[in-house]
């Protein structure tokens, strides 16, 4: 937790906030805090600061927060994913939310499998739980958003046109002949299939939306390690 992120109900008042759970948790056993102490601290789409610790008890610690500077800037880019594997998807979420990513869709493809949908990490409380530990991780502050759309021809043709309007569209496919873009600064939407890639329909069908088929290169790579190689060949995310 390089950053607490602070939620409008831990403000008991403008400048004064309470920790308590993994937050109180992660102060009490590695950061180690005392009194008068200060720590780095954010409020949810809002500005970064630090927290002075007036009271610290096992049950929560009490803040006085000074918040002065803006988050990092976000990335334009829109990220279109097939919904990944429940035991990825989380870590997944964690990353995209650490590299800047504010737009997320999550869609359907032919190779995912019904029961990803059941996933208890797509409840609301779950994404916010992993999207604010990778805003902590990279003292961000604001929240992305996701959309779900669970069926994939409606959302090709009748949403995917207007979304990609003003933007350099792409889709990761292996096989293509382009290879992946590098150090854009321009509106970006990304497309990225599930395990085993899009369908040669489905790539069709995003094409003619008006995406540009890239490659990475000869090696296959799975999700979660093809998504943070994508966005940070095409934003230079972490410099």
């Amino acid at each position: 937790m390089n950053l607490a992120l602070l939620f409008e109900e831990d403000f008991v008042t403008t400048d004064r906030a309470v920790l308590s759970g993994r937050r109180l948790t992660h102060l009490h056993e590695v950061l180690k805090v005392s009194e008068g102490d200060l720590i780095p601290v954010g409020r949810v789409n809002g500005d970064i600061g630090t927290g002075r610790v007036v009271s610290l008890t096992d049950a929560r610690a009490d803040l006085v927060v000074d918040l002065a500077a803006p988050p990092p800037p976000p990335l334009p880019l829109t990220l279109i994913l097939a919904m990944p594997r429940p035991k990825m998807f989380r870590r997944v979420l964690q990353t995209c939310a650490t590299l800047g990513v504010k737009d997320i869709w999550l869609i359907n493809s032919y190779k995912v499998e019904k029961s990803f949908w059941q996933t208890p990490w797509l409840s609301d409380d779950n994404l916010r739980e992993n999207m604010t530990l990778g805003l902590e991780q990279a003292r961000d502050t604001i929240m992305p958003e996701v959309h779900v759309r669970k069926l994939f021809k409606p959302f090709v043709e009748d949403e995917l046109p207007a979304l990609l309007r003003g933007k350099r569209a792409l889709v990761a496919h292996p096989g293509t002949a382009t290879p992946c873009p590098m150090h854009l600064d321009l509106p970006t939407a990304l497309c990225v299939g599930p395990e085993g890639g899009f369908t040669p329909y489905e790539v069709g069908k995003l094409e003619e939306a008006g995406c540009e088929s890239v490659h990475l290169g000869p090696r296959i790579l799975r999700v979660e390690t093809a998504v943070p190689v994508l966005v940070s060949r095409l934003f230079d995310a972490c410099r």
